[in-house]
C-alpha cells in the first residue's frame, strides 16, 4: 500500500467536494489490501489495550457518507481485531420522540465514549446539518422556539449550527476525548452499481428501499451540503478526512491507518506497576506455583 499519513486525505481550506479523489489505483490486488488492513488492525486493537489501561483518552469516531459508501462493512473490518469491551458502534437513525424532546445533541452526548474506550457514530451529529437540510420539513419536529413553518428558519440558522457543532468537539477534545471524522467519498456511479447489486442478489435485497432512489435523486443536493458541513467543522482539533471509498477495501486501510497514526501522537503508555509489586513479584511468583493443581 502507498505511503498514507494523517494528512493524506486530511480537509484543508481549499477543500472541494467535487475534486476530491473517489478512488485511487493502489496497484494492490484485494488480498494484498486486505493482508494491510489486518496488520494496521491489529496494531489499533493492541494501542486500545494501552488506552484502556491509561484510562485517560476516549475515542470518538464519525462515519458519515452517502448510501452504500460502505460504513457498516468498513466498521466490521477495521475493528475484527478489538477487544469487545473496547469499542460501542451507534447508529443514529431518525431521532425517537423521546430524543425529539431534547435538543439535537443530546442523543450524541450519551452516546460518548468512556475513557480507555472508542465509540464509533454510524451516521453522526453531522446528519443535523445534512439530512435536515436536503429535507428541511424535518427540523419542525424539533419544536424549536419561533420555528412554525420552513420558511420560519432564519438564514444564518445552519451557520449557527456549525459554531454549536465545533464549540461541542472542541469541548469533547479539551476533555480528553480524541476526535477523527471520516466522510467516505463515494462516486455516483459507483453508488449506481452497489444499488444494483443489492436487487442482483437475492441475499442482499433486504438492504434495498425504494427511498434509495429517492435519496439519490438528490444527489447534488446532499454533495453541496456536504462540502458546506465539512468545510465548517473542519478544525485542527477534530478534523475531517476525506476518504476515496469506490474501493472498499483500500478506504478501510486508509481509516485504520490514519485513526492509527493519530493516536500514535499522543502520550498512550500502560501505567507503571507499583513498586511493592514489582518488590514482590518473585515471591507473588513462587506462591503461586507452589500451590497444588485444580
Amino acid at each position: 500500500m502507498k505511503p498514507t499519513t494523517i494528512d493524506t486525505f486530511k480537509v484543508t481550506d481549499d477543500f472541494n467536494i467535487c475534486l476530491a479523489p473517489t478512488y485511487i489505483d493502489t496497484g494492490l490486488t484485494r488480498e494484498d489490501k486486505k493482508v494491510a488492513l489486518k496488520e494496521v488492525s491489529k496494531d489499533l486493537s493492541k494501542l486500545q489495550d494501552k488506552m484502556y489501561a491509561n484510562n485517560r483518552y476516549g475515542v470518538l469516531l464519525c462515519l458519515q457518507g452517502m448510501d452504500t459508501a460502505g460504513k457498516d462493512s468498513l466498521i466490521r473490518e477495521v475493528f475484527k481485531y478489538f477487544n469487545v469491551r473496547g469499542v460501542v458502534v451507534h447508529s443514529f437513525k431518525q431521532p425517537s420522540d423521546v430524543e425529539l424532546e431534547h435538543d439535537y445533541l443530546w442523543r450524541h452526548y450519551i452516546a460518548l465514549p468512556e475513557k480507555g474506550k472508542f465509540s464509533v457514530f454510524n451516521r453522526s451529529h453531522y446528519e443535523n446539518v445534512l439530512v435536515t437540510r436536503v429535507h428541511p420539513e424535518y427540523l419542525l419536529k424539533e419544536n424549536l422556539p419561533n420555528i412554525a413553518s420552513v420558511t420560519d428558519v432564519p438564514t444564518d440558522f445552519w451557520n449557527m449550527r456549525f459554531e454549536q457543532i465545533n464549540n461541542f468537539e472542541k469541548h469533547l477534545v479539551q476533555n480528553g476525548t480524541i476526535v477523527l471524522k471520516f466522510f467516505l467519498n463515494l462516486s455516483k456511479e459507483e453508488q449506481r452499481k452497489r444499488l444494483l447489486r443489492r436487487l442482483d442478489r437475492g441475499s442482499h435485497n433486504w438492504k434495498f428501499s425504494p427511498s434509495d432512489l429517492t435519496e439519490r435523486d438528490l444527489w447534488d443536493d446532499y454533495q453541496k451540503y456536504y462540502q458546506e458541513a465539512i468545510s465548517a467543522t473542519a478544525t485542527n482539533y477534530a478534523p475531517w478526512y476525506a476518504i476515496p471509498a469506490d474501493d472498499k477495501e483500500a478506504a478501510r486501510y486508509y481509516v485504520a491507518k490514519i485513526i492509527l497514526d493519530n493516536l500514535q501522537q499522543y502520550d498512550i503508555k500502560e501505567p507503571e506497576v507499583d513498586d511493592e509489586v514489582m518488590e514482590n513479584i518473585n515471591s507473588y511468583k513462587r506462591k503461586l506455583s507452589s500451590e497444588a493443581p485444580g
